[in-house]
């Protein structure tokens, strides 16, 4: 990324997951008639499209555009919208391969928000990934981060793994399932890499310093007038790779396989 020659002033806001906040900023920088809204999350970049069709919006780590209903298509980005998705087309899919290989004859066990839609596409994605494989799945929903621990626990007693995708309510908890997962020594999947440093033992995942550099770069493009978000197709991050937790592999009774020193990038919490 080169830097551009601009002027640039941040207002900086954290919805703090709570819709509501995400509606009042979002109209506080239409009445402040900022000149871009950076959105970062699926329920943030909703907020920023529902205040407004003339101030250009960018968003990352927002997982699928589409179904989200941000833009009618990948190469088809809004009038005033586009950006960087984080979930790459094979996430996924080698997430289950993965637990398919080490964790054969298990059942899955799946926490979601059945409120965002984000997550919907997700699970719908795990499952169809499921079928054909030694794997079962089993479901629980919430409504708000309160509700994950009794979800994580009930599920406990039913699953051999957990696989926990980029569901804002339930990563907003995510230590609680990850201390369930070391009591009982489940394995704990998540679907992004900064969720290992929350406990999670495994992931397919993206650079997210790469996705908001390359969502920067859209920026300069719009802030100079060089192309306007309907010019930018809404890009999906470049490439994944297998990241693993070494700590949490340990603290959830996890047997090391000799494969992951070579096929992953190790990482160690502590």
């Amino acid at each position: 990324m080169e830097e551009a020659d601009l002027d640039v002033e941040y207002d900086y806001q954290n919805a703090q997951n709570d819709q509501n906040n995400v509606k009042t900023i979002s109209d506080n920088f239409v009445a402040d008639d900022v000149d871009l809204i950076f959105a970062n999350s699926t329920p943030s970049a909703l907020g920023a499209l529902n205040a407004t069709d003339d101030i250009p919006i960018l968003f990352t780590s927002v997982t699928d555009a589409v179904d989200a209903g941000l833009v009618d298509a990948m190469d088809e980005p809004g009038d005033n919208i586009t950006g960087v998705v984080d979930l790459h087309p094979d996430a996924i899919k080698n997430t289950v391969e993965f637990i398919d290989t080490y964790f054969e004859d298990s059942t899955v066990g799946l926490i979601y928000n059945s409120g965002e839609k984000n997550s919907v596409a997700q699970i719908e994605q795990v499952q169809e990934a499921a079928e054909g494989t030694s794997l079962s799945v089993s479901e629980r929903t919430v409504a708000n981060s309160a509700e994950v621990q009794q979800a994580a626990t009930t599920l406990a007693g039913d699953v051999d793994v957990f696989y926990i995708v980029t569901d804002n309510t339930v990563v907003s908890a995510l230590d609680t399932v990850a201390g369930i997962a070391e009591e009982q020594e489940i394995p704990l999947i998540v679907g992004e890499p900064d969720s290992l440093e929350k406990g999670g033992f495994a992931t397919y995942g993206v650079d997210y310093f790469t996705l908001g550099e390359r969502t920067g770069d859209m920026a300069v493009e719009i802030l100079t007038g060089e192309k306007s978000p309907s010019d930018i197709d809404v890009e999906y991050p470049p490439e994944i790779e297998l990241f693993i937790n070494k700590d949490a592999a340990e603290k959830q009774g996890i047997e090391w396989n000799d494969d992951w020193d070579e096929d992953a990038q190790i990482i160690e919490s502590e």
